[in-house]
């Protein structure tokens, strides 16, 4: 029997090496011009502190909410400020201005970068 050096994956009850699986290009090994939309949905969740404390207190004062009235305007002023650097961000991506150390970029932003930036061919 023939000893391996290199592992390659079983195939109808044989070894076949990495080296001999032909490789077939398809599409053409380049980036686009341009990045789709599709994946830009932007979920999570806000003030999540805030409200589980306002929960705990209304639970607590039998769901009366002139018990609970500071919790409440916490809640209130976070999720404001959280609509208010939402919209803000919003408005930034529309006019595709670049964040400094901003981890992720709309796709705007992406288009952007990429218009300015030309790949070579």
């Amino acid at each position: 029997m023939r000893k391996l050096t290199r592992l390659g994956y079983v195939r109808r009850g044989g070894y076949v090496l990495p080296e001999n699986v032909p490789f077939q290009e398809l599409l053409p090994l380049k980036l686009r011009n341009q990045v789709s939309a599709k994946g830009s949905t932007k979920g999570g969740a806000a003030c999540i502190q805030e409200m589980s404390v306002l929960f705990a207190c209304l639970k607590k004062n039998d769901f009366k909410d002139n018990l609970c009235s500071q919790e409440i305007t916490k809640f209130y002023n976070c999720y404001q400020s959280y609509e208010e650097a939402k919209r803000a961000q919003n408005e930034r991506e529309k006019r595709g201005e670049l964040s400094p150390g901003e981890k992720r970029l709309s796709h705007a932003q992406a288009n952007l970068l990429i218009k300015k930036y030309p790949l070579k061919s």
